[in-house]
């Protein structure tokens, strides 16, 4: 059995992780949104602690990667001259919010996140490491495929709902109570057993059997989803994307130049507010069909320890063989961190090759096992749906 360790909690500036190029040092902005001086600022940050190197994370977050032990303390500080760190590592670890990159100026968006940050800060709730809130309050839906425990929507007529993830519908709210409504859901979650053992998810809950109390749910309907966003240019600015949501600090500084601002994205891509031109760029993913948006990676080894095998590499050379309505996720390990959900076509690194998932996870049962490396990039045609 293809063996990892399971962390138990989620890295943050103040808590890093350990990985395999040194410590990774995740920054979660205010609003999933950076100004030019924040991310001129971290650029900077990622040259003078880290390797250079970040990532956008599917959390709408932004890592710095290959911090020294001795650079951690004074990265920190240069954060929090920032204006990115929160008091403590339980505060951060409770601001997982995701933002739609797509709010504009006028709208409840950026005050119902500011107002959802002070209030998580305030209550101190002991929610699960993974459970999050959506702020998704465009009118069509942009983060219906990312993962949250409670999101504040729009509804078939543009008024603001609050919805358990997992209920088909949402109770429409006013926008002074949208925060509240969103707080005792979650208040309701951990009362109601959602929790055991600091994990639980709030669709797993519902799921079990669990019934949302009266007054948190109603019968309004979310509103559409968008289709899956694409590289291009957008109202108000331009979608970005990077082969396997890495770029280089000089990527980030050069961006930021030509920007109002940066807005984060689940999609690890980023939103360059004003943007009037698609930039141009190496490492710069600017066509909607551009093969690399195809594959999903983790970092691999010998970036992270629980790696059996490089894969962004494979997945790169891959890339031009899978069809443009398929995804191939390639893991180093069955924790499948880069994607945990399912995939048309999955590669498992293990110590005896990879296995193949079809229509799976990285931690479902593979279809085929212990595939060369140089074997499927030879044939891709062993992995099946290859263009």
């Amino acid at each position: 059995m293809n063996q990892f360790a399971i962390k138990g909690w989620c890295p943050g500036a103040l808590r890093p992780m350990r990985s395999g190029d040194g410590l990774v040092v995740r920054i979660r902005p205010h609003g999933g949104r950076l100004s030019q001086t924040q991310a001129c600022g971290i650029a900077d940050i990622a040259e003078r602690f880290g390797n250079g190197l970040m990532d956008v994370t599917n959390r709408a977050n932004l890592q710095i990667r290959g911090v020294s032990d001795a650079g951690h303390a004074p990265l920190i500080a240069e954060l929090a001259r920032l204006d990115l760190i929160d008091a403590d590592p339980d505060a951060e670890a409770l601001r997982n919010i995701v933002v739609t990159p797509f709010w504009v100026k006028g709208e409840d968006t950026a005050s119902l996140v500011a107002e959802l940050e002070l209030a998580l800060a305030a209550r101190r709730l002991s929610l699960p490491v993974k459970f999050g809130f959506a702020v998704d309050c465009g009118a069509a839906r942009a983060l219906a495929d990312t993962s949250a425990d409670i999101r504040i929507e729009r509804d078939a007529t543009g008024g603001l709902i609050v919805r358990a993830d997992g209920a088909e519908h949402g109770r429409p709210v006013a926008p002074s109570d949208t925060v509240k409504l969103a707080l005792d859901l979650a208040v309701w979650f951990i009362t109601s057993g959602g929790a055991t053992n600091g994990r639980g998810r709030m669709a797993a809950h519902i799921a079990a059997g669990a019934t949302l109390p009266v007054g948190s749910t109603g019968l309004a309907i979310p509103a559409r989803m968008m289709p899956p966003p694409r590289p291009g240019l957008l109202d108000g600015g331009a979608l970005v994307g990077f082969a396997f949501g890495q770029l280089k600090a000089a990527t980030l500084r050069a961006l930021a130049k030509e920007a109002d601002g940066l807005r984060l994205t689940p999609w690890r891509m980023l939103f360059v507010e004003g943007l009037r031109d698609m930039p141009q760029g190496d490492g710069l993913a600017t066509e909607a069909d551009d093969p690399i948006l195809r594959v999903i990676a983790c970092s691999g080894a010998p970036s992270c320890e629980e790696a059996h095998a490089e894969t962004r590499a494979l997945a790169a050379a891959l890339a031009v063989h899978i069809p443009a309505d398929s995804r191939l996720h390639v893991s180093g390990c069955a924790k499948g961190c880069a994607h945990p959900g399912p995939a048309p076509l999955t590669l498992v690194a293990t110590t005896h090759g990879f296995d193949l998932v079809r229509d799976g996870s990285a931690r479902d049962v593979p279809v085929l096992r212990g595939l060369d490396r140089d074997q499927i990039v030879t044939d891709p045609s062993l992995l099946g749906r290859t263009g």
